[in-house]
């Protein structure tokens, strides 16, 4: 895939593991674990050691995660690769348990799938993106992963192009000139979400079918629409947003 050519500047990993902190514990931001885990993720793929040193203790610990000895003893190697000390002591209570990839896996065991800097960097511009139009960056993350898989360059047989899969008239409405081009793609497609809960009166899964059907689809019949690909697009990304809202609203 491509590196995405994003209109602001990426963030530095330090700023992005101080972020990522912050949601952690809480500081002058609502804590939300997911998302300082997926700023930690990001900071890591960028090479930075104090970033990967702390998702160790994450997965040690289980805090806002699964605790995975495994992760843990992972991320850990890989802070002690980029420099970090890691107790001894803990690398030794580590050491038998079986090697797996340094890979991020939120607090219901899903890997959010940073596996190199491009896609890292589509998810920190999902976040950044989405307050601005009144969306949780969670659901925005699981109709970018349903339309493209994080590809920008997605094209579906019926013309659907970029990361949230804009057919030329929606692409145009909201005002978006190339929908190739990553946060432009995004922008126009958290419009057209943002336009879909207003008009369904916040009816997330009403929202959703509207933006796989088409909003006249779900007027004509009142619900998701009677179509084997919309049925199944809302309830692949109901099930997995919902166990997400379900989870941070314990947190």
């Amino acid at each position: 895939m491509a590196a995405p050519a994003f209109a602001a500047k990426s963030t530095g990993a330090k700023q992005l593991t101080d972020k990522a902190l912050r949601y952690l514990h809480g500081e002058g931001v609502k804590r939300n674990p997911d998302r300082a885990l997926m700023y930690l993720c990001n900071a890591a793929r960028k090479g930075y050691g104090p970033a990967a040193h702390e998702l160790g203790w994450l997965y040690f610990e289980g805090r806002g995660v699964s605790r995975s000895d495994q992760l843990a003893a992972a991320w850990l190697r890989e802070a002690k690769r980029l420099g970090e000390k890691p107790p001894a002591r803990t690398m030794a209570s580590l050491s038998k348990v079986k090697r797996v990839k340094p890979v991020c896996r939120d607090a219901n065991g899903a890997n959010i799938e940073l596996a190199n800097v491009p896609r890292a960097e589509l998810v920190e511009a999902i976040y950044e993106l989405a307050p601005e139009y009144d969306l949780d960056p969670a659901l925005v993350l699981e109709v970018v992963r349903m339309e493209s898989n994080f590809n920008p360059r997605a094209r579906s047989h019926k013309g659907a192009l970029g990361l949230m899969q804009l057919i030329p008239e929606t692409a145009a409405r909201f005002g978006v000139e190339d929908p190739f081009e990553p946060t432009q793609n995004l922008r126009g497609g958290m419009a057209y979400l943002r336009w879909l809960l207003d008009r369904f009166d916040g009816d997330v899964r009403l929202s959703l079918a509207g933006y796989n059907a088409g909003e006249a689809a779900v007027d004509r019949y009142g619900d998701v629409p009677p179509y084997a690909e919309t049925q199944a697009y809302v309830t692949r990304i109901l099930e997995r947003y919902t166990k997400q809202r379900v989870v941070n609203a314990m947190i």
